[in-house]
């Protein structure tokens, strides 16, 4: 004769325990028991097949509610869902699933909420350099599926409630046994969501979302760069029938600057200077991307093309303190046109660098024809 032991008294916990509790209590007992903890012990198996054995019925409301009305003898021919003492070994995965799956799912949620939770959205947000280094706070329109408001989200018509699906208990999912694997699919009744609806909401049809337009305010952080990817978590597509929401992707597009360029948290500015402030020195005023005017110092007898750094007036760091620089390439203007008095100085200026009526072509033409020997 077959001893049982109470399902409730083998897991520790009283009759009318919810499933919360008898899900603590599970996980706990079959951590201390598992074999491998215990070098394969014999004793510790079959303690932990029992265990696995209770949970599989006391987790199920339908299995759970034979077994308070009729005991072990409600599954005497098949076993308390095939895992019983007598009805082959214990569901490892069903075991694995119960101990591991929450940490391994971080929604939290079961298979229905997996299979129901809305798409991610992208979104390209254009911004000038200005509110590329300073931030700022974007109000977007966007067009998308939003929990549907006449059923609130869970898509039965008016003060009726969705009913917990028969075949998969509410999990979504349902498995069957192919060997020595454990397939598991969507439930072929309730598709995945857990619940159906007998009476479904007659604006979302019992999808409980509808497409509608909506605003939505982002904060962007300062000295966000092109190309960077903004996420806005459960901003995105409402899931069905109140599962998790989608993440909503920004990407940033800057406008092009009238003055800077930017390459990184530098920005790099080209700025003309007359010839004779760069022969002589001087300084300039640049704009500065914060508003502010910054004078950049020109030494004297400066090249076209050569750069001064200005450090700290660059663009903000993205997460970060403090600034890149400004890098300031100078272009030496040659003027166009000129006024009688201002030829006449130039070709004093000439005659007084070597006496010479043209003494740099002069020179110039003179050392090519020796480097080629004529």
């Amino acid at each position: 004769m077959t001893v049982h032991i109470d399902y409730y008294e083998m897991l520790g916990v009283e009759r009318g325990a919810d499933d919360k509790t008898i899900k603590a209590a599970y996980r706990r007992l079959a951590m201390e028991n598992h074999p491998d903890r215990h070098g394969g012990c014999a004793e510790r198996e079959a303690k932990f097949k029992q265990l696995n054995e209770a949970y599989d019925c006391l987790k199920d409301p339908q299995k759970r509610a034979a077994y308070d009305r009729f005991g072990h003898a409600a599954f005497q021919n098949s076993g308390a869902g095939g895992g019983g003492f007598g009805g082959g070994g214990p569901d490892f995965s069903d075991i694995f699933s119960s101990i591991f799956g929450e940490f391994m799912d971080p929604r939290g949620g079961g298979g229905r909420h997996n299979a129901a939770r809305g798409a991610d959205l992208r979104y390209d947000l254009e911004l000038t350099l200005e509110e590329s280094f300073g931030g700022k706070s974007a109000t977007i329109d966007i067009e998308t599926m939003a929990p549907c408001e006449p059923c609130e989200g869970d898509g039965a018509r008016g003060a009726a409630v969705p009913d917990r699906c028969n075949t998969c208990g509410g999990a979504g999912k349902v498995r069957a046994q192919q060997g020595f694997f454990v397939v598991e699919r969507s439930c072929p009744t309730c598709h995945g969501h857990g619940v159906t609806i007998a009476d479904p909401c007659p604006e979302c049809q019992g999808e409980g979302r509808t497409l509608k337009r909506r605003a939505l305010t982002i904060q962007v952080p300062a000295g966000v760069d092109e190309g960077t990817r903004i996420r806005v978590a459960g901003e995105g597509e409402a899931g069905v029938r109140g599962a998790p929401g989608g993440d909503l992707y920004l990407f940033v597009h800057l406008k092009r600057h009238p003055i800077y360029s930017r390459e990184g948290t530098t920005l790099v500015a080209e700025c003309p200077v007359s010839f004779t402030t760069a022969a002589l020195g001087g300084s300039i005023t640049v704009p500065g991307i914060d508003g502010e005017e910054i004078e950049v110092k020109i030494p004297a007898g400066i090249q076209s093309g050569e750069t001064l750094r200005m450090r700290g007036k660059g663009m903000s760091v993205l997460n970060g303190r403090g600034r890149g620089d400004m890098v300031t390439r100078v272009l030496v203007e040659t003027p166009t046109k000129l006024t009688a008095k201002q030829k006449e100085l130039l070709a004093q200026f000439r005659e007084t660098e070597t006496g010479e009526e043209c003494p740099n072509s002069k020179s110039f033409f003179s050392r090519i024809k020796d480097a080629l020997g004529h």
